[in-house]
């Protein structure tokens, strides 16, 4: 692998240090389990237990410890804003996952729909931005309609929404990275094109924004979810919306819960911890910015960060999918070709034709290298290739703090395994 490839300005061995996974004695694990969730920072180990120690408090008080809650309340959500690119903190939704949001908000979003009218789904999503949609369909006499992908160009096409547009479309509903592919689709086409038929977009960024940096202004789009326990934060789910369409939708909580943005959306006591966690989370990724020589603005300084540990990533990807289709047996489920690998992040997702995931995951976790198996809650894709649904795949998740001599050492026990 030459210099180019690698990113060799990279400070990788600064950035492990960061973690304390990293730094434990004895045989340290390869983790690749990152689709699922990343490792943590110390800052964001430390910042939770701070807040744990100090803000415990609910929010509104009139006393010193309560004034600590809402200040790290306020601060996660202007993080948030900052690293989404959203006009204001009104239009961040935080709360407990990103699929526990999605459900939440569907049922004030199917207070706008009547019977008859369609929703469109993708065979590429998570089940997170699939099942919400489908129960509220069955409770509202709404109608689904399914949005296949490509299997030569491994993306959702513009070619194949556009029959499925009517004017009794109501939203679509689309992932921005496959969670077992690691396809990114070109969301600003398909958004606009549904736009164009009156629709709301919602986008599921949860695979993304591990790997890059969104711009939500410049999407096209009305919701944009993701998740923090993937980009090496706390368990917590986020939600961007725009704010006059979260003013308009009804939302569902306490009558005397707060009616302003985002509070209405948010039930029961916040997780300021947690909240705490998220914007040291933020404020790592900043600090990798300046690590890297970029300076400015908080949000300058996140996009510095992402493009300097992208071209890192994608080298290491490159590596892997290369040293995959290189042994005997192995059908790599996603893009391959060099010339279009930014179409798609580093999940990389693979089968073996004689000998099963589980047991090649299995083999892994005995070489103490994390991976997963199965279908992932991928369950529409793993259907669509045609891939047995317990079976599904071997996934590998390749994050910012892996290094080239794991990535060998991961091809190599596969190539033991098979």
């Amino acid at each position: 692998m030459d210099q180019t490839m690698s990113d060799a300005s990279f400070p990788i061995e600064l950035v492990r240090d960061q973690f304390p996974a990293f730094r434990r004695e004895g045989d340290i694990p390869i983790f690749l389990d990152n689709p699922a969730g990343t490792l943590v920072p110390q800052r964001v180990i430390d910042a939770v237990g701070h807040a744990m120690a100090t803000s415990s408090h609910n929010l509104g008080g009139l006393f010193a410890g309560s004034k600590r809650a809402d200040a790290v309340w306020l601060a996660a959500h202007k993080a948030m804003a900052d690293m989404l690119g959203a006009a204001s903190e009104r239009e961040i939704v935080i709360a407990q996952n990103m699929t526990t949001l999605t459900l939440h908000l569907s049922r004030s979003l199917g207070r706008m729909f009547k019977p008859g009218d369609e929703i469109i789904v993708t065979r590429m999503d998570h089940e997170g931005n699939i099942s919400p949609w489908l129960l509220l369909a069955r409770d509202l006499g709404l109608t689904i309609k399914w949005l296949p992908f490509n299997r030569e160009t491994w993306r959702i096409e513009a070619n194949d929404l556009k029959p499925l547009l009517t004017n009794r479309t109501r939203l679509l509903a689309l992932n921005y990275s496959s969670n077992m592919t690691g396809s990114v689709n070109d969301v600003p086409e398909l958004a606009a094109l549904a736009k164009q038929a009156g629709a709301l977009v919602y986008v599921d960024a949860v695979q993304l924004v591990p790997h890059r940096l969104p711009d939500v202004r410049t999407l096209g789009c009305d919701f944009l979810a993701c998740s923090s326990y993937k980009f090496f934060g706390p368990h917590l789910g986020i939600v961007w919306g725009r704010e006059d369409i979260l003013l308009e939708l009804e939302p569902y909580k306490c009558r005397c819960s707060s009616d302003g943005l985002p509070e209405r959306f948010e039930t029961g006591t916040p997780q300021t911890e947690l909240l705490a966690g998220l914007s040291a989370t933020v404020d790592y990724l900043e600090w990798l910015g300046e690590m890297n020589g970029y300076s400015g603005s908080r949000r300058a300084k996140l996009r510095g960060a992402y493009r300097s540990f992208e071209a890192y990533e994608n080298g290491l990807m490159r590596h892997l999918i290369d040293g995959l289709l290189k042994l005997p047996g192995v059908t790599v489920h996603g893009i391959t070709n060099p010339a279009h690998m930014l179409h798609r992040v580093p999940t990389v997702s693979f089968t073996h034709e004689t000998v099963s995931t589980h047991v090649i995951a299995d083999g892994l976790a005995s070489r103490n290298i994390y991976a997963w198996s199965g279908h992932n809650y991928a369950l529409e894709p793993a259907r669509l290739l045609q891939l047995d649904e317990d079976e599904g795949v071997v996934r590998l998740g390749i994050a910012h703090y892996n290094t080239l001599a794991e990535i060998d050492a991961t091809l190599a026990a596969i190539g033991q395994l098979i």
